[in-house]
């Protein structure tokens, strides 16, 4: 069976590309900048990192300058290191930013919509639409672009975000990079390595880790979703020698943290994921943000 090829790129290049897009973006819908909503993670610093380095290249020796803001919004779920994370990546890049906690205007919802806290999956959501709301409001009061901070494994690969909520932006700037290759970016741009490798979660409940929810990892994602469009079928990614051992070491994994393995073989998260994606493709109809075209390399 053929290899799957998964995508490298020239970090320099596509940093330039993103950035192309994100300052004509900017400028064709007159705004003054962009808004990022930074969370300690390596997606959120990674976006603004990114922008930081492309308004920076447009402003010298120009009146027209745009500003890139940061705003970082907790909740009590989240935790006290992720917040003080995000404000050392804000202060390192220069960036105004700041903090506003959530959990009243969260809170508020009980109202209208008791049912939601009833579940931690449906409060998490909530959590992300307000968040987004915050976020959009700002970005409309400062006439400011809102920039998502999706990749393309949670995006494109599996629809993990929330519609009307982190799902809810003016554009995409990292929706063509793998979780793999937006930790190559972040390295590049000298995002501290604390926050590359700090294990992805959403932050919407407690105890929460995209792991935990899933099942196997983004390295896998990116595997799948990349076989599915060389044209494997998922009968033959469940057998193809690249995933397997990966698939069967993360079930271990899983098991050894949580006791019980949330899938139980290779087939079975190879049809989540598969499952997973033809969701995702039909969710990105309902919103979807522009995204830069970036140079990927097959080789």
């Amino acid at each position: 069976m053929k290899e799957i090829k998964l995508p490298e790129i020239n970090c320099e290049t596509v940093c330039r590309e993103i950035g192309d897009f994100i300052i004509d973006t900017a400028k064709t819908m007159e705004s003054t900048g962009c808004i990022v909503g930074l969370s300690g993670g390596v997606d959120s610093s990674t976006v603004a990192a990114l922008i930081k380095s492309a308004f920076d290249r447009y402003n010298s020796n120009r009146d027209d300058t745009l500003e890139l803001v940061g705003y970082i919004l907790p909740s009590s779920i989240n935790k006290m290191e992720d917040v003080k994370d995000a404000q050392i990546l804000a202060k390192a890049l220069g960036i105004r930013f700041e903090i506003h906690n959530i959990e009243k205007p969260v809170e508020a919802f009980k109202v209208t919509n008791p049912e939601a806290f009833e579940k931690n999956y449906h409060k998490g959501n909530l959590i992300s639409r307000v968040r987004a709301n915050v976020l959009s409001t700002k970005a409309a009061t400062e006439k400011k672009l809102l920039a998502g901070t999706g990749n393309k494994d949670e995006d494109y690969g599996i629809g993990y975000y929330t519609l009307f909520g982190d799902g809810a932006v003016h554009c995409s700037p990292i929706a063509g990079l793998s979780k793999r290759l937006v930790r190559g970016m972040a390295l590049f741009l000298g995002v501290d390595e604390t926050i590359v490798h700090r294990v992805p979660t959403a932050g919407l409940e407690p105890g929460q880790s995209d792991f935990k929810d899933l099942g196997y990892d983004y390295d896998v994602v990116e595997l799948v979703t990349e076989g599915l469009d060389q044209e494997f079928t998922p009968e033959q990614l469940a057998t193809h020698k690249q995933l397997v051992p990966l698939v069967k070491k993360q079930i271990e994994h899983y098991q050894s943290i949580y006791g019980n393995p949330k899938l139980e073989s290779v087939e079975q998260v190879v049809k989540d994921i598969y499952r997973r994606h033809q969701r995702a493709r039909a969710k990105v109809k309902i919103i979807h943000p522009p995204t830069p075209k970036i140079s990927l390399r097959y080789d």
